[in-house]
């Protein structure tokens, strides 16, 4: 991802993701599904019951179409199954990014 000039802050439970999510504003939030401590449904839950829009996408193992439904139900705005390729991951995470009402492209002209 900063390869791709995005900024990046990692958590490695459900527990800070929800800590972290909660303190700041995010253009766009990854979860996995299978987290420890909380797991990103979870996290997403809380999210939307604090009305928080930033985009969601949830990353996974499971890849049944009952999960993708059910991640898509709980208010994520995407949901990518593993293993993928980088380069999608990367383009529907800047997708999301877009949607975002505050949203400006990165670019100066002079």
């Amino acid at each position: 991802m900063e390869k791709n000039k995005c900024s990046v802050d990692i958590v490695h439970n459900g527990k800070d993701a929800w800590d972290y999510i909660s303190q700041g504003k995010f253009d766009v939030v990854v979860l996995d599904i299978m987290m420890p401590e909380m797991d990103g449904l979870e996290v997403l839950r809380k999210m939307r019951d604090s009305h928080d829009a930033t985009p969601v996408m949830l990353l996974t193992a499971r890849s049944e179409i009952e999960d993708r439904v059910a991640g898509l139900n709980a208010g994520a705005d995407d949901y990518l199954p593993k293993p993928f390729a980088a380069s999608e991951f990367i383009a529907r995470v800047k997708a999301l990014g877009r949607r975002s009402l505050s949203y400006t492209e990165s670019l100066i002209s002079v």
